[in-house]
């Protein structure tokens, strides 16, 4: 008799089919304390296999195999989990030798990682003669629900983050209307006296007919006098609520766009605080849409829906309140219409709810391909994709049209509906008006004035039910507008900054590991540069280069261990101040529309003429740029396509020179460009780096000659540090990528000669540095 307990903490029921199998192999009260599903072979061919580790054992099934593997827990035996180039290992060793290794996908990184974990622990609780502790399930940290293993994004807040737009939304955006509060106030006030205004006509109606029109049928002359009098106090309610309703317009209408100004403006401050990380899962058309029609409709609802909103509720209390003055019982029959109307506007709200979120989502598609395609336009039409990038932006406008098709489809019944109950209302009261008068209850003055009010509560009952479609459009716009304000940066600046009065320039990096996503890209990297000295960073695609730059720029922050400048941790002092001592020349300069002068003048706007000429000069573009039809003043076109792609990077160095940094990082500067156009970037790059603490990484190795030392990475780690001379001398990776270059071929990380004759098969020579 078996019994396999399953504990909670290892997430969920086993999945089939290897739950049936596992419980065929059970010993007696085994429990399951983790598991990883696998999908990959040795080979890193796709394939299904199953590790299971229990509190006894290990039990394996990958690839072709037949049987399950068995592993009991004893002294000595250790897992090892590594990844490389979107694939990871999990390697089971013992004292002497390497016993087995099953690979799998990145995704699946978390569930590998648990699962190493508590292998240890087991091992050292029977080793030592403890029971094995049943893990705890794993809590998410913001809403305390368990973790489903494999998961990094805790299911429960992710639902929530995609729950659809609540109308309560629009109440975060008092913060941005409460420097306006008194022009509000006076709009409010304004709003309830030009509503009164317009209330006032129907109530003149009375005495005009009961005691005017009525007895003039009966022959009482009338009198002109009185007649007078409330032609003119009709005209004069008419004036007043012109003015009044002139003046409300115009001064909520200033605020609205002051509100939405504001909005745009916080919004795009708080974005550029934000991390690369987060732009690095955002699409540019989607935050454009976000940050420029979202806030549009948000101010379009302010300015007019909500103004409008805001009369119908004072026009239909104010009116109930005249009609129950009037007659209470042809009140209570006018009220008849208003909880139907009530429930179809609860009902329909959540469903234009969902339906306008979805609306702005799928637009945000259709500007994606803008984006994607307007900047591109050189490599759409190298490759005459036209017609392809047509079909695609066809099929997302279609896409678009669909999903407003389907809300439409609602909102047109909805709207019809409305307008048929309130005629059916107005019918009834006729029907009960007439059998009122006919019974001498009330005069036909009265009806005439309750019949003038009734329109305008309908109309107004009308429009404000219409307005249930402008709220959830503004919910929508708000929701995907305070996703961005509410996002938290993953870089961010301290609470209490240090400063440096004097920055020498050097960097120090303890111990630094860092992992994007699933996947560890630096481990264990420790170095010391010293002021003034120029490293270079040199490795295949993948080992982790521009990483460690990104790292060093804090464009992310350190998983593990932290960068130092001249002793002081990156992460105590201002993020502007930190880079304001770095200048950054990369390998794609990024040039913004606009003259030459200003883009090289972009890190110091307040430079004078003087100063960028003399910056241009060291970068060797003074030349060129004179030859322009404007000179400094010549536009370079968008992302500087008026420039080629040497002159794009002279005016990137010459930008870089311009601020005078401390710090000079050089990402592939010259990798791009012709033989010719190199040795111009190169003589400009030896301006730069005088007296600076340089960081360059380059896939030409003969570039690298003349820096300090060379700092060789190897999946993340560092291999060998030492000058081109001394590392040529090891005959280590250094020297094997070097041949390897010189003869032009690619390498293989993996490959048997860049082992080491004692290294496993998995692990590169110097891995361990």
């Amino acid at each position: 008799m078996t019994s396999l307990r399953l504990v909670p903490a290892a997430g969920h029921a086993l999945p089939d089919p290897w739950r049936s199998e596992v419980e065929s192999l059970a010993l007696e009260h085994e429990s399951v304390l983790a598991w990883l599903e696998l999908d990959l072979d040795t080979q890193l061919r796709f394939g299904a296999g199953f590790v299971v580790l229990t509190d006894r054992r290990l039990l394996t099934k990958a690839g072709r195999e037949t049987q399950w593997q068995v592993w009991p827990h004893r002294p000595g035996t250790e897992l090892r989990l590594h990844d490389h180039a979107g694939a990871g290992s999990l390697e089971l060793h013992d004292r002497d030798e390497r016993l087995s290794v099953w690979r799998f996908t990145l995704g699946r990184n978390p569930a590998a990682q648990r699962l190493v974990q508590l292998f240890g622990e087991a091992r050292d609780s029977l080793a030592a003669g403890r029971p094995v502790v049943r893990p705890t399930p794993a809590l998410c940290p913001r809403c305390s629900s368990p973790m489903v293993p494999g998961q990094e994004e805790c299911p429960q807040c992710d639902d929530e983050s995609n729950t659809p737009p609540s109308t309560w939304t629009l109440f975060r955006l008092w913060r941005f209307a409460l420097p306006y509060r008194w022009q509000l106030l006076s709009g409010f006030l304004l709003t309830l006296a030009a509503t009164a205004a317009t209330l006032v006509p129907p109530y003149l109606t009375m005495p005009l007919m009961d005691k005017v029109l009525i007895p003039y049928q009966t022959g009482v002359p009338i009198d002109q006098g009185f007649v007078l009098i409330l032609l003119l106090g009709l005209l004069g309610a008419a004036l007043l609520a012109w003015g009044l309703g002139w003046a409300r317009t115009y001064i909520l209408a200033l605020v609205s766009e002051r509100i939405g100004a504001d909005l745009r403006s916080s919004t795009y401050e708080h974005l550029m605080r934000l991390s690369l990380e987060y732009f690095g899962g955002k699409r540019t058309g989607d935050l454009m849409a976000r940050i420029g029609s979202e806030t549009d409709r948000i101010c379009l609802f302010l300015s007019l829906h909500l103004l409008d909103f805001a009369t119908d509720v004072l026009m239909i209390v104010m009116t109930a309140a005249i009609l129950v003055s009037i007659n209470p019982w042809l009140a209570l029959v006018t009220l008849l219409p208003l909880p139907f109307i009530v429930w179809m506007i609860h009902l329909v709200r959540d469903r234009l709810r969902h339906g306008f979120e979805k609306v702005d989502r799928i637009w945000g598609e259709v500007t994606n391909v803008l984006a994607d395609t307007i900047p591109g336009i050189r490599v759409v039409k190298a490759f005459a994709q036209e017609k392809r990038e047509a079909a695609r932006f066809r099929e997302a406008n279609d896409h678009n049209l669909a999903v407003n098709d389907r809300v439409n489809r609602i909102w047109a019944l909805f709207s019809p509906t409305v307008t048929l109950l309130t005629e059916i209302g107005l019918l009834v009261v006729w029907a009960f008006g007439i059998w009122q008068v006919s019974r001498g209850e009330i005069t036909v003055g009265v009806l005439t004035a309750f019949l003038a009010y009734i329109s305008r509560f309908y109309t107004r009952l009308d429009s404000m039910s219409r307005i249930v479609s402008f709220t959830q459009k503004a919910s929508a716009g708000a929701k995907r507008i305070f996703e961005i304000l509410d996002h938290v940066s993953s870089v961010p600046d301290p609470a209490e900054p240090v400063s440096l009065d004097r920055v020498l320039g050097r960097i120090e990096l303890r111990n630094v590991g860092f992992r994007y996503g699933n996947r560890a890209v630096i481990r264990g990297v420790s170095l010391d540069i010293a002021p003034g000295e120029m490293i270079g960073l040199v490795g295949h695609s993948g080992s982790g280069k521009s990483t460690l730059v990104n790292l060093i720029c804090r464009f992310y922050d350190v998983s593990e261990g932290a960068v130092l400048l001249d002793g002081v941790d990156i992460r105590s002092l201002a993020v502007s101040d930190y880079r304001s001592t770095i200048g950054l020349v990369l390998q794609e300069p990024f040039l913004f529309f606009g003259t030459i002068a200003d883009n090289i003048a972009y890190g110091k706007p307040q430079a004078t003429r003087a100063e960028i000429v003399a910056a241009a000069r060291a970068a060797h573009a003074h030349e060129f740029i004179l030859r322009l039809p404007h000179g400094y003043d010549s536009l370079v076109g968008e992302r500087g396509q008026a420039l080629s792609g040497g002159e794009r990077q002279r005016i990137s160095i010459a930008r870089a020179l311009l601020i005078d940094p401390r710090i000079l990082i050089m990402d592939e500067a010259t990798s791009s460009v012709d033989t010719q156009t190199e040795k111009e970037i190169q003589k400009a790059l030896d301006n730069l780096v005088q007296g600076r603490t340089t960081i360059a990484i380059a896939h030409r190795l003969s570039t690298l000659r003349q820096a300090d030392r060379l700092v060789v990475l190897e999946r993340g780690q560092v291999a060998e540090v030492g000058s081109h001379d001394e590392l040529m001398a090891r005959e280590g990776a250094y020297f094997r990528l070097y041949q390897a270059q010189a003869r032009n071929v690619d390498i293989d990380m993996d490959d048997p000669v860049w082992r080491e004759p004692d290294t496993p098969p998995g692990r590169a020579a110097g891995g361990a540095a």
